[in-house]
């Protein structure tokens, strides 16, 4: 038996989706996000409707950009507890995720300044087996 600090049991609840390469799958991303966030029990952490709003938005983001970029598909994960929400999007494809610099009449590019604006804090993790996870952490 593992002795926690300060005597409380630290509560998480967890989800994974595999997605394929589709168009259709930001889309997806967003409703499961939304669903699973909705549903946590209080007792976990208690997740307002702008940290939804937001996690859901994070989500499409970067599944949108792992369907992009990726040859198979990607793995969407999330989590909520301890103060947080964790939205993670592995993909096959190389390389790490930019940020570019768009201008006002541009129709796309914005995705990642918002996901950055958005996150209190944002990585990347390249796996030696391949391919990246972006990873992106919400304080509740």
């Amino acid at each position: 038996m593992r002795a926690h600090k300060g005597g409380a049991r630290e509560h998480t609840a967890r989800a994974e989706y595999l997605l394929p390469c589709t168009v259709a799958s930001a889309g997806r991303a967003r409703r499961l996000t939304s669903a699973f966030l909705t549903r946590t029990h209080s007792r976990i952490a208690a997740v307002g409707a702008e940290q939804v709003a937001d996690a859901t938005l994070i989500a499409s983001e970067l599944v949108a950009n792992a369907v992009r970029h990726g040859r198979t598909g990607c793995r969407l994960r999330l989590q909520v507890g301890a103060g947080r929400v964790t939205v993670e999007v592995h993909d096959d494809a190389p390389g790490r995720p930019r940020t570019r610099a768009v201008h006002a009449d541009d129709e796309s590019g914005r995705g990642l300044a918002i996901v950055r604006a958005l996150t209190e804090r944002f990585d990347v993790a390249v796996p030696v087996t391949g391919g990246k996870t972006v990873r992106a952490v919400l304080a509740v």
